[in-house]
């Protein structure tokens, strides 16, 4: 079966599992940013989860502390298919789901808010051009600019 997908090879110096026959779909670590783990969970499901032929595996990795990729076994015509249709049509735009790509984010920015200290939380909203007493509160405020968005989210 001809595809795009890249098939597993056995790494150099590679002591883990392997996976014949099986198909890289998507990939993330532990420094992936909040759009490549979106499109990593949205690939997922949108390829039916994990099946007999449909695995995630997640492996230890000496720069990144660990790494995840979606296998899918060449066997699995159909979610081969599906896979490939994501991956073109993320050659078209970036994102597979704009709502949880944007929940994902603000979640994150908002949970950066949450672990500032007050004298961080004041700067930035100095910053924003906000009342320094915005900072007092566990909700990150909602300036107009954006800028205290754009400045926690990952």
């Amino acid at each position: 079966m001809k595809t795009k997908l890249e098939q597993w090879k056995h790494p150099e110096n590679y002591a883990g599992e392997v996976w014949p026959g099986y198909r890289i779909f998507l990939t993330q670590n532990r420094d992936s940013d909040a759009l490549t783990r979106s499109n990593f969970e949205r690939g997922l499901a949108l390829i039916g989860g994990e099946s007999e032929t449909v695995q995630v595996v997640r492996e230890r990795h000496w720069a990144c502390g660990w790494v995840e990729w979606i296998g899918i076994h060449e066997d699995d015509a159909q979610a081969i298919a599906k896979a490939e249709a994501i991956l073109e049509k993320l050659d078209g735009y970036p994102v597979l789901d704009d709502d949880h790509f944007s929940e994902l984010e603000w979640n994150e920015a908002h949970d950066v808010w949450a672990g500032l200290s007050l004298r961080e939380r004041v700067d930035l909203c100095r910053e924003a051009g906000l009342s320094i007493f915005a900072a007092r509160y566990p909700d990150m405020p909602r300036d107009d600019s954006g800028y205290i968005f754009e400045s926690l989210r990952g």
